[in-house]
């Protein structure tokens, strides 16, 4: 390791919507802030094919262009973003230990954690192959339920963000299987109860998808029934899966308190961690929204929480 630690008012572990914004904001404060892109540079969006929900592109964007112009956008105000990836931290003491790569060590008045969420997908050659040509199988049906308007779709997931998710689709497509694994759902009660009596959602339990049909578009899935052995297809042209995410936070533990599925917690309505001068933005601490613009604001927001906490410091 490093034998003369590099020192830095602002560290950011991670890039995407939230990472980039929170540099933006930081590199106009006069932070000069360090941004790390992480083994995903530009986050989960760079995965992603058009990206039209995002304000201030109203003809859209692919999700890799919209996270070139945000990083060009924090290098304009001279963001110093570097390639690497946060393997350890050291956040006892008023300054802060991080090391890249295992080797680079780096002391920070501030880090503000940008590590993102990625969506569990089911793992089948078809799903991944068409999830990535942006061919109908997406694990957000907020941001992607509109390009299914007047079509059958299918939901796969039987938590509470399923059901509600399922109900959210059911407003814009005629018909919407939900195909929950076990015999019951994981919901809550109030949920299951909304997905029962919404009349175009058909629940079918004991459920599981063998196959995604289709080359190009998904055009049915294959399923198959994990009581009977009976199989069938259904024909669907969107897939949505909602079975979970993994948030990036397993640096973190032992540090930072976290939540049963390993979110990182923070002060109420501020983005501030139990340790001071740890500040954390986007998916990596967001189970509800998920969402490019939620998770930009909340980078603004812990640029500005950094700022605030270094000025009472009396370190800016």
């Amino acid at each position: 390791m490093s034998n003369t630690p590099e020192h830095v008012k602002c560290l950011i572990i991670g890039s995407g919507p939230a990472g980039y914004s929170a540099a933006i904001y930081a590199a106009r404060a006069d932070l000069k802030p360090v941004l790390y892109e992480g083994p995903l540079p530009g986050g989960q969006l760079t995965q992603t094919t058009e990206v039209d929900n995002y304000p201030g592109y109203p003809n859209g964007r692919t999700g890799p262009e919209m996270m070139e112009d945000l990083k060009k956008q924090a290098e304009r105000f001279e963001t110093d973003v570097r390639h690497g990836w946060v393997t350890k931290v050291d956040l006892t003491g008023p300054v802060h230990k991080a090391w890249v790569d295992e080797k680079t060590e780096i002391h920070a008045d501030t880090i503000i954690i940008s590590t993102g969420a990625s969506a569990k997908w089911l793992g089948l050659p078809n799903e991944t192959r068409l999830r990535d040509i942006g061919g109908g199988v997406t694990a957000c049906a907020v941001c992607d339920g509109f390009f299914y308007k007047g079509q059958t779709v299918a939901l796969i997931g039987a938590g509470d963000s399923a059901c509600e998710e399922a109900t959210y689709l059911s407003k814009l497509c005629p018909k919407v299987y939900m195909l929950v694994r076990r015999g019951e759902f994981r919901a809550s009660k109030a949920m299951v109860h909304r997905v029962e009596n919404t009349s175009n959602i058909e629940v079918l339990y004991n459920t599981e998808v063998e196959d995604v049909l289709g080359s190009d578009r998904v055009e049915g899935i294959s399923i198959v029934n994990n009581k009977t052995g009976a199989k069938g297809k259904l024909d669907v042209t969107g897939l949505f899966l909602a079975i979970g995410h993994t948030p990036a936070t397993e640096l973190f533990k032992g540090w930072l308190d976290m939540d049963e599925t390993g979110y990182l917690k923070h002060d109420p309505d501020r983005t501030s961690t139990k340790i001071p001068g740890v500040f954390v933005a986007g998916d990596a601490a967001d189970r509800f929204y998920r969402q490019a613009v939620t998770s930009a604001g909340s980078g603004c927001m812990a640029a500005l929480d950094a700022e605030r906490y270094l000025a009472a410091q009396g370190k800016h």
